[in-house]
């Protein structure tokens, strides 16, 4: 059975940083492309970071760009998104996701099978 918890949300002021943790069971992350998604209040969920199979390739959405980082930690079997620089633009709530079946990076939800509770993010003084 795969288990995604993600973990690290919390509020923070705007211009701080977070690092949101995603630790997988049932799967290995490195053999699919998983991605991180943002869901802000009254919002569809958006794709924003993705990492492929073997970490080949990473994708991020032009707003975060240069600000958040997406990495795997392959012994721990457990995905990260470092954020810094945040802005209240990037409340919502965070959802990592793993896509099965291929090792492709997408930013559509509909391409990804098994997903994570979510972990809420609020950037706001």
């Amino acid at each position: 059975q795969v288990q995604l918890v993600e973990s690290g949300g919390d509020l923070v002021q705007p211009g701080g940083s977070l690092r949101l943790s995603c630790a997988a069971s049932g799967l290995t992350l490195d053999d699919y492309a998983t991605g991180w998604f943002r869901q802000a209040p009254g919002q569809e969920r958006e794709g924003i970071s993705c990492v492929t199979a073997r970490a080949k390739y990473t994708w991020y959405e032009e707003s975060v760009k240069g600000r958040f980082t997406i990495s795997r930690d392959d012994a721990k079997n457990t995905m990260y998104l470092e954020m810094n620089g945040l802005k209240p633009d990037d409340t919502g709530v965070y959802y990592c996701a793993v896509n099965v079946r291929d090792g492709h990076c997408s930013a559509f939800a509909l391409a990804y099978e098994h997903w994570g509770q979510g972990t809420h993010v609020i950037v706001s003084s």
